[in-house]
């Protein structure tokens, strides 16, 4: 029997929410005011910065059945940052605190200022409905 082969890795997956949560942030950053589509942009990042963490841990697993400690650590370290946003992100829209949404969107930009996306991108608008889906996921 030959080995299965699983294209989605983790890796890919987590540059694909890295370019995802860039542009949501542009998008955040080009409305005026909060309204219903700045809050599904925010929820939108929480639940993406959550979403980096698990592909994180998915990888570290990986790494830890082969013994490689010193490198699962230092990856962790490196990717602690979206971990601790996520939640903020997370506790900031639920409470539907604007002031701290926009400080944790800042520090969520800076830690991805490498990612470029292309203005003619085609991912979409992943963000529709991520509110609902943010609400449902606390119940």
């Amino acid at each position: 029997m030959s080995r299965v082969i699983n294209p989605n890795r983790p890796g890919k997956e987590r540059d694909r929410l890295k370019r995802a949560v860039a542009l949501a942030l542009r998008e955040m950053m080009n409305e005026p005011q909060p309204n219903e589509r700045t809050r599904d942009l925010a929820a939108f990042i929480a639940l993406s910065l959550e979403a980096i963490t698990e592909t994180v841990e998915t990888t570290v697993t990986a790494w830890e059945k082969r013994d490689y400690w010193v490198k699962a650590d230092r990856f962790r370290m490196e990717w602690q940052w979206a971990e601790r946003l996520g939640k903020a992100m997370r506790q900031a829209v639920l409470a539907e605190d604007w002031g701290q949404i926009v400080q944790v969107a800042v520090q969520v930009g800076q830690a991805l200022g490498d990612v470029q996306v292309s203005p003619r991108h085609r991912m979409g608008t992943p963000w529709v409905d991520a509110w609902n889906h943010l609400r449902s996921s606390e119940g």
